[in-house]
């Protein structure tokens, strides 16, 4: 069954999980903008993070038949230091105009600290300000359910925020609901370890129905699995849902959502 993986960091990923992907249906791959791991050093650094994500890795993914898509940002890790984070973001602009490039993302909080919520909110407004969608990341375990509160109020005071063009990810049981109900697009993020299990994501789309929602494995470096999002549907089957609704989910619900990007194109 063709499908998006709508979040994967596929520069921490070797080129075999390509072609995992590619023979499991994979039409299009979107890559955020994240954390490599450790704290780099120069706003240059970045500049090279930003031409691997925009230069080669769509050649990469290509070579197995798989549009790349990206989003660009400083993550919410690197964004505590702001003088820093600002560096980073003034050269943002300059990448906008690549033809693989979507939006702004993943931003969002961390720690949840004073100045993260400075720099998430400065790049929102540089995705009104070019008019672009805007992926967000929520942090993980026990600040999750405060993160998602904090960036719900800021995204509140943007008068002129389009909702419907705002993804926010790695909602769990506690904080889809109010993503939901804000009119905001909500990703569940299937992880071995943390975040969904196929069935805690099934769950949730059984509780709050199909609209709005998306699955991804946001593949990186650490313990996770590129393969999830067809694993989930897989799990869907097994659990009696219709091909017809398992379509939905894992194509149709992200071509939705990412073709409010110009640059989105099958």
């Amino acid at each position: 069954m063709k499908y998006i993986e709508p979040h994967a960091h596929m520069v921490s990923r070797t080129t075999d999980d390509y072609v995992k992907l590619a023979l499991a249906g994979c039409e299009a791959v979107c890559e955020p903008a994240f954390w490599a791991g450790f704290d780099r050093a120069t706003a240059a650094g970045f500049a090279d993070y930003f031409r691997q994500l925009t230069e080669y890795e769509p050649k990469r993914a290509q070579t197995y038949g798989i549009h790349h898509f990206s989003w660009l940002c400083i993550n919410p890790k690197e964004a505590d230091d702001p003088g820093f984070a600002r560096e980073v973001m003034s050269i943002i602009p300059e990448f906008l105009d690549k033809p693989n490039v979507l939006g702004i993302g993943e931003i969002g909080l961390n720690k949840n600290t004073r100045n993260e919520l400075d720099i998430f909110e400065e790049h929102v407004q540089l995705a009104l300000d070019h008019d672009l969608p805007i992926l967000i990341h929520t942090p993980h375990l026990e600040d999750k359910l405060k993160g998602t509160r904090l960036t719900l109020d800021s995204l509140a005071n943007f008068s002129n925020l389009d909702r419907s063009k705002v993804i926010i990810d790695h909602v769990e049981e506690h904080t889809v609901a109010p993503v939901l109900e804000a009119g905001y697009w909500a990703g569940m993020t299937l992880y071995p370890q943390s975040k969904c299990s196929l069935d805690r994501a099934i769950d949730m789309l059984e509780v709050h129905g199909p609209d709005r929602l998306w699955l991804n494995s946001a593949c990186d470096w650490g313990v996770s699995d590129p393969l999830a999002v067809p694993k989930c549907a897989l799990r869907m089957k097994s659990r009696h849902h219709t091909p017809e609704d398992i379509e939905n989910l894992i194509l149709h619900n992200p071509t939705k959502f990412l073709r409010q990007s110009r640059k989105f194109t099958l």
